[in-house]
């Protein structure tokens, strides 16, 4: 279960909501007083991609430009139909099985009508939305709908497809998932600390021509920190909110003391290799995937003269015990989360390979609270830097990382 809210102490807690509004009907009238415009011209769907397990589906729409989007669930069989705005589709293969079995058994990609082209994903097992947005195109990637899928009981799917069906099989228009919420309900709010890293005399990496990463990251940290408040389902706080230096034991020590539900370590560092570029997200483990991960590891350590953990004297073998199995209980969810991240980063920003990384970074060593560090990229890299000076790019990461919080969350939530 989600702790309930706690007093923060050193830094505070910024909470609410916006609503969103609902996106306008897939087919508008002009307004009676304009003469209409040209209609644009739809895109064609250029690519389809379903991949499946038994905990969670993804559907991926490729498009030749953004466009507007559509959902309906299906019974007998159960079904979950996904309409697009478009004029055509120039797929290959227009029906098929998903890569991996799970929720998802087959797919059908047909044209429904003049101006919508519609995937049917047959279900296997009762399934619901988590999740639907549509993405920009960016760098070499067309704009792309992505739609994740999760279990529902046969309970909730009737309910869902007695909502979605009106006396008409026509989907109803949907808007995008906003970015930290969800399309489940949502009971209590977690807390999550963002810790942007570095910060007063450690600048940390640094650009050729001066701009430090303790300032790309705590810009970065305040986008994110917006996004999930605007969600309505987190309380979100911050290590720092200016150019203050904190040692790694005081980040740690301010996720443990309020008892946080994720802490999340924000980096931009580099490396002597300028090739190597991209996001990736750690976990704690004693040992370094590779040998760049092991220098990250060190740079940040060394960054504090009494960088080690003391933790307190413990009497009783028992106390010993329970702490190793807290230990790896916080690993696992630390891993489901750093998951969580990766599965929303991977449609929207160019990620490492194997971008899934251990390393044994000091400020991942809470033995209480689930914690994650994410490197977003390098500056030794020309191409990274470029991304992280530019907004657009740090709002579509900070949406992405939004996104990837609330599924972890999701995961965990007690059934309701």
């Amino acid at each position: 279960m989600f702790k309930p809210l706690r007093a923060l102490a050193l830094f505070c807690i910024l909470s609410g909501a916006l609503g969103v509004a609902p996106i306008a009907s897939l087919a508008q009238e002009p307004p009676a007083t304009a003469t209409p415009a040209a209609p644009a011209a739809l895109p064609n769907v250029m690519e389809v991609r379903v991949s499946s397990t038994p905990e969670r589906a993804r559907l991926v729409v490729d498009l030749a430009g953004r466009t507007d989007f559509a959902l309906v669930s299906l019974g007998d069989p159960n079904r979950l139909a996904i309409d697009v705005r478009a004029a055509t589709f120039s797929l290959a293969e227009p029906s098929g099985t998903p890569a991996g079995e799970g929720l998802v058994s087959g797919y059908l990609v047909e044209q429904a009508a003049a101006d919508r082209v519609r995937t049917t994903l047959t279900l296997a097992a009762p399934a619901q939305v988590q999740q639907a947005y549509v993405l920009d195109a960016f760098e070499d990637q067309p704009a792309r709908l992505v739609v994740d899928i999760i279990p529902a009981t046969p309970e909730e799917f009737a309910a869902n497809a007695a909502r979605d069906i009106t006396g008409t099989t026509e989907a109803a228009p949907a808007a995008s998932t906003p970015p930290g919420g969800t399309e489940l309900p949502v009971v209590t709010r977690p807390l999550v600390v963002i810790d942007p890293g570095h910060g007063g005399i450690d600048s940390g990496a640094e650009t050729p021509n001066g701009v430090k990463e303790k300032d790309i990251v705590l810009s970065f940290a305040l986008r994110l920190q917006e996004l999930l408040v605007e969600s309505g389902r987190f309380d979100v706080a911050l290590t720092r909110e200016d150019d203050t230096f904190l040692r790694l034991e005081e980040r740690v020590a301010l996720a443990r003391t309020n008892k946080a539900d994720l802490f999340l370590s924000i980096h931009a560092d580099s490396f002597q290799q300028p090739e190597i570029r991209g996001a990736s997200v750690y976990t704690r483990d004693e040992n370094a995937t590779d040998v760049l991960d092991k220098v990250l590891a060190d740079t940040e350590n060394k960054t504090d003269v009494i960088a080690g953990f003391a933790p307190p004297q413990m009497a009783p073998e028992v106390v010993d015990i329970l702490v190793d199995l807290m230990r790896r209980e916080m690993r696992v969810q630390s891993y489901m989360a750093g998951q969580a991240i990766v599965h929303q980063l991977e449609p929207s920003v160019a990620l490492r390979k194997f971008p899934l990384r251990q390393a044994d970074f000091f400020v991942l060593q809470a033995p209480d609270v689930p914690s994650v560090l994410i490197e977003l990229g390098f500056l030794s890299n020309a191409t990274d830097i470029a991304n992280l000076m530019e907004s657009d790019w740090q709002d579509r990461t900070a949406t992405a990382l939004a996104r990837g919080i609330s599924t972890y969350f999701d995961s965990i939530a007690p059934p309701q």
